[in-house]
């Protein structure tokens, strides 16, 4: 049985989906709302069979969540996200992806080199378009190779305010400026 909690952000309602007991929760997936579509009407649709309930760990993520949202820099554990219905490639995909530091960004296909899968940008782009725990697992951290932003589950313009809240920047056509992506060699 999973349960849920709901917060109110800045960006639309997000929803958490947690399962296991009040003392060991882990997150099956966090919703964020899109445009016209909020993510409560999702977890109705998702997971029909879930309950509102919380507890003092997901209470303390949802706030956070809530805190990273308004732009505070916070560090979510990688630990509290189940990623036991991943395959191993989905796993190493999201275990990289959390492992770029707030204010950084890399390409999907030096994340896929990084993974053992040169050539796999495509395969990366498809487990971050599935990503169950956006924001945990920083997903929009994740650009294309031409530096424009590409896509997120919670919107473009989402996915640029929570890059230039860490402090990304931008040039004149909405592509990224940096001086090194993450996982690049040189």
């Amino acid at each position: 049985m999973n349960n849920k909690i709901i917060k109110s952000t800045p960006f639309g309602s997000v929803c958490i989906v947690w399962s296991g007991s009040k003392d060991q929760p882990l997150i099956v997936n966090i919703l964020l709302s899109m445009p016209d579509f909020p993510a409560e009407n999702r977890a109705v649709r998702l997971f029909p069979d879930s309950q509102k309930c919380s507890c003092k760990e997901i209470d303390k993520i949802a706030s956070s969540i809530s805190a990273y949202l308004e732009g505070e820099n916070i560090s979510f554990p990688f630990d509290i996200v189940d990623i036991s219905r991943c395959s191993e490639f989905q796993r190493s995909v999201l275990r990289a992806q959390y492992a770029i530091p707030r204010g950084r960004v890399s390409t999907y296909g030096l994340i896929a080199a990084h993974v053992g899968l040169a050539g796999g940008a495509r395969a990366v782009g498809n487990v971050m378009a599935a990503n169950p725990f956006p924001l945990i697992i920083p997903c929009h951290r994740t650009i294309l190779s031409g530096h424009q932003l590409g896509g997120f589950g919670g919107g473009i313009e989402m996915k640029q305010a929570l890059l230039t809240n860490e402090g990304v920047i931008f040039d004149e056509k909405g592509r990224v400026i940096c001086r090194r992506l993450h996982y690049a060699s040189t």
